[in-house]
């Protein structure tokens, strides 16, 4: 399984190798949830929610990506098609820093 430090900071996927920004890991990977929502990482903060299973989570980032966007998302789901992250992949067996 992936890790949340290399899921939260995925850009795309090439099979079963997961190809991940290897500057924002080392600089936010240590990040909780909320405080990747505070910095305005909303992607980031809705694939650790997505990881940890924090329903509760995945609510506070909505809110506050509506608070901060000029079109508001009306769910989760929503959000999620914004940012192209539906779930922790299985089968990612590779990391490809960039």
């Amino acid at each position: 399984m992936i890790s949340r430090e290399n899921f939260i900071f995925t850009i795309g996927y090439d099979g079963n190798t997961a190809i991940v920004d290897e500057i924002s890991k080392r600089k936010y990977s240590r990040l909780s949830t909320e405080e990747l929502t505070e910095k305005g990482l909303f992607k980031a903060a809705l694939s650790s929610a997505l990881y940890e299973g924090d329903s509760q989570g995945l609510g506070r980032v909505l809110e506050s990506y509506n608070q901060s966007a000029d079109r508001r998302l009306e769910s989760v789901e929503h959000l999620k098609r914004t940012f192209g992250v539906f779930e922790v992949p299985e089968g990612i067996s590779k990391i490809m820093l960039c």
